[in-house]
């Protein structure tokens, strides 16, 4: 294990179970299998596959257990798990085969399930963020009118109050949420493209498939396919970024401030030392700055991934998803460790 998400010990700093569990193979592959159940229903009731033999299909592949190891070796072949998942549905579903998979496409599958994942994820992470707001909201009534030190360029300037210190650590947090609400619907929308995404496969059935399988998926419906067009899930990254570079931004000036001889703020629970047992090091203020950094490293990635080549792209979809649920986790760890480090204030002010 090389991740730092997953690894044995790493892993208690960095880790947060929620948030690798929207991103983890069992999601993927629940959203997935998701999408093919709806897909198969909308297909029988668009008359495009027998009724019957739609709602069979159905729930084969509702009910089916997968071969992970064939899953594996599919992909390794061909680049996406997408055939051999259908290939196994197929075979699930036996006779009703026809009614599976007819008229989708690999990426209808995957982009899909990553549309539930970021909208699943945006949802904890707007949870959270109010979460934050009230723990600076309270670390701001219990200290705001407190003198500080303020401080322009690492240099004393003219005295503050802690308010003014949390101010920019707190505000930012709304205007996130805001962000959130506009950015939603962008990326919480069903992906239908077909073969060329052109939906060509389908007809004149092809609006109503979309808005059956979408209110199925409760995504939104997308008047086109963004098998190429990926500037929403390169916004969903860029505010996570975002969000932990306004954390990293509190961690930096609570470290800063925890410094011996500055001394402008008490923690409880800080780190200790193998060498040092009269240190306490301030983690999770230094997790944050980590975190805000990983990310801000991790939107260049994504970037590069908005270039698609034509009407689909292997190399610049497979980035996405070497990076977007490190950025997920990230983002979700950074707002637990905020939260927490808030409460582990116990004194904010210029020292006595």
């Amino acid at each position: 294990m090389t991740d730092v998400f997953d690894h044995p010990w790493l892993g208690g700093l960095f880790a947060d179970v929620e948030l690798a569990s929207l991103w983890s193979p069992e999601a993927q592959l629940a959203g997935m299998r998701a999408f093919e159940v709806a897909w198969s229903r909308a297909l029988g009731r668009a008359g495009m596959a027998d009724p019957a033999q739609a709602e069979a299909a159905a729930q084969a592949i509702a009910a089916m257990a997968f071969d992970m190891a064939d899953l594996r070796a599919g992909t390794g072949t061909d680049g996406v798990v997408v055939p051999h998942l259908v290939a196994q549905m197929k075979a699930a579903a036996g006779a009703a085969k026809g009614a599976v998979h007819k008229g989708a496409t690999s990426q209808d599958v995957i982009d899909t399930a990553l549309a539930m994942a970021m909208r699943d994820s945006l949802a904890v992470i707007d949870a959270r963020l109010v979460e934050l707001t009230g723990a600076l909201e309270a670390l701001d009534a219990r200290f705001g009118k407190e003198p500080l030190m303020g401080r322009t360029r690492m240099q004393a300037a003219t005295e503050i109050t802690v308010h003014d210190r949390i101010a920019p650590w707190l505000l930012p947090l709304a205007d996130h949420r805001a962000r959130l609400a506009e950015l939603r619907p962008r990326v919480a929308k069903v992906q239908i493209g077909g073969a060329s995404g052109d939906r060509f496969a389908l007809g004149d059935k092809a609006d109503g498939i979309v808005a059956e399988v979408a209110a199925a998926l409760d995504l939104a419906p997308a008047p086109r396919a963004w098998h190429a067009m990926r500037d929403g899930v390169a916004e969903f990254a860029s505010f996570l970024s975002l969000v932990t570079g306004t954390l990293g931004k509190m961690g930096q000036d609570v470290a800063l401030m925890a410094q011996q001889g500055i001394s402008e703020i008490a923690l409880s629970g800080g780190g200790g030392s193998s060498a040092m047992p009269h240190k306490q090091n301030p983690v999770l203020a230094e997790l944050l700055v980590t975190l805000a950094r990983f990310n801000a490293v991790q939107v260049s990635a994504m970037h590069q991934a908005l270039v698609h080549e034509q009407e689909r792209s292997g190399a610049a979809w497979a980035l996405e998803w070497m990076v977007l649920p490190q950025m997920a986790q990230a983002t979700g760890r950074a707002l637990i460790a905020a939260q927490v480090l808030a409460g582990q204030v116990r004194r904010m002010g210029m020292p006595e």
